[in-house]
């Protein structure tokens, strides 16, 4: 293989070169370097580079023979923890903390053959749908690069965008995988709740709303992905049923005719649905028609308002219990100029939440789920937007405002189509499916039954194979 065919290349097409010997992992790993060196300083999506560090792992003749070897990987720098290097979820009260072991997904993705190279940008927290921070900066979309990739996964998607590696990190608590894959033209899977372990350092987030996975340029990659990562450990709090054959065999298989709901109705008053968007949702209806499957139109299938109120609710608690448990690492208790105001807001919200409403929060938020779940299992699965708009210019998903301000104004209406299945805990994969009239992609959403990936990759990679999108290519582009 040339090394100038790489950035046609998808994680499964690499590692195999690299198996046969027809390449080195040093070498993929170089040129993975060279292209983030190339368009890092126009997108900024490195938070860290550790590269001395993966070259050599990738020299290293005990490099695992599996099936990632030596494809490059970037950790994004929020949860996910990789030993010794920054686990900071770019928050300046955190900015000296080092993760002192593996997350057990980068053991498996290591134990894969995967080299780890740098750790991307994400949001402070993770609660934005924009990727722009105080110790970062901002990181832009290759495909305009005056509007954001998405949040908070938007590093990880920006550098995957841009062909600098085929697939990285990325993780899902409000739409953190999905949206930024819409807005970056990407494959962006949330998995089931309890579908991947968070051991060692947590053993759960958000009640299992929030879990990691990646995106990636193509449908097999999201499947290998979760192939490689999937699973809970003993002891875990949630456990689910093994996939009955590997997802990437899914992924390659005839979904027959299904079953499937569609949805262009706005999901709450305060975010009417984009026209293009709109248009990309009824365009992949008539796709799936033309494939063999039944499309019906359906009415939102939950009440976002009270989910939403009672999921945030259940975030605030978090964050501020988050921050109280790491005074102990950090050496001191945190003051407001440690975050953006959102944060300190958030963390009061929380802390003002007593035990018995705690509760209540959570019975609320698993009542409507169970309601919302019931009325969408008359269907094999669910097309809706990925988002209401096209991709926001920087700066509108304001850290500096109060958390009920932005929560209201900000985060809640642009993630009412993708935070009802964190809290629900429903898979879910956003696709390519169109480009707007600037040249902007747009995503839309698959929404399975619960712990059913396998008709979602199947239902996916159909739709690639019929209008594929690997060669779209933005123009900031390695």
């Amino acid at each position: 293989m040339a090394i100038t065919e790489y950035g046609e290349l998808d994680a499964i097409d690499i590692a195999r070169l690299v198996s046969a010997g027809e390449i080195s992992a040093r070498e993929v790993l170089e040129e993975a370097i060279r292209r983030a060196e190339s368009v890092n300083p126009e997108l900024n999506f490195l938070a860290f580079e550790a590269f001395d560090v993966a070259l050599a792992m990738a020299e290293d003749s005990a490099l695992p023979d599996g099936p990632l070897k030596g494809v490059p990987w970037l950790v994004k720098e929020l949860a996910n923890a990789w030993e010794g290097q920054p686990l900071t979820n770019c928050l300046p009260y955190l900015k000296d903390l080092r993760a002192p072991v593996d997350s057990e997904t980068m053991r498996r993705l290591k134990a894969a053959g995967a080299v780890p190279f740098g750790k991307s940008t994400s949001p402070e927290q993770g609660w934005a749908l924009a990727t722009e921070s105080t110790l970062h900066g901002i990181t832009r979309n290759p495909w305009n690069p005056e509007v954001t990739p998405g949040g908070s996964s938007g590093g990880s998607a920006a550098a995957v965008a841009a062909r600098v590696l085929p697939m990285a990190d990325a993780s899902d608590g409000g739409g953190s995988i999905r949206i930024p894959a819409a807005n970056c033209g990407l494959v962006g899977l949330k998995p089931s709740r309890g579908r991947i372990s968070l051991a060692p350092l947590v053993s759960d987030f958000w009640y299992g709303g929030a879990l990691f996975n990646g995106v990636s340029m193509t449908v097999r990659d999201t499947a290998l992905l979760l192939d490689v990562i999937g699973g809970p450990l003993p002891g875990d709090p949630y456990q689910v049923p093994p996939p009955a054959r590997p997802f990437v065999e899914e992924a390659a298989t005839e979904p027959g005719s299904l079953r499937i709901a569609m949805v262009t109705d706005p999901a709450c008053d305060s975010a009417p649905v984009d026209g293009e968007i709109v248009q990309a949702v009824s365009d992949a209806a008539t796709l799936l028609q033309d494939l063999g499957h039944a499309v019906e139109p359906q009415p939102v299938p939950y009440s976002f308002a009270p989910l939403s109120d009672a999921y945030t609710a259940i975030v605030a608690v978090s964050t501020a219990a988050f921050l109280d448990d790491m005074a102990s690492l950090v050496g001191r208790n945190a003051t407001r100029d440690d975050m953006a105001n959102l944060y300190w807001t958030m963390a009061a919200k929380g802390r003002a939440v007593s035990g018995v409403d705690h509760l209540r929060h959570i019975e609320t938020m698993r009542t409507l789920c169970r309601e919302s779940v019931i009325r969408m299992s008359d269907f094999d699965a669910w097309l809706l937007p990925t988002t209401p708009m096209l991709p926001r210019p920087h700066g509108y998903y304001d850290m500096s405002l109060d958390v009920e301000i932005y929560n209201a104004e900000r985060m809640g209406p642009d993630a009412s189509f993708v935070m009802p299945f964190n809290a629900s805990g429903q898979p879910a994969i956003s696709v390519p499916m169109s480009w707007s009239a600037a040249g902007l992609p747009i995503g839309v959403q698959f929404v399975g039954r619960d712990c059913d990936e396998a008709t979602l990759l199947r239902l996916a990679g159909q739709i690639e194979r019929a209008r594929p999108w690997r060669h779209r290519k933005p123009p900031i582009c390695c």
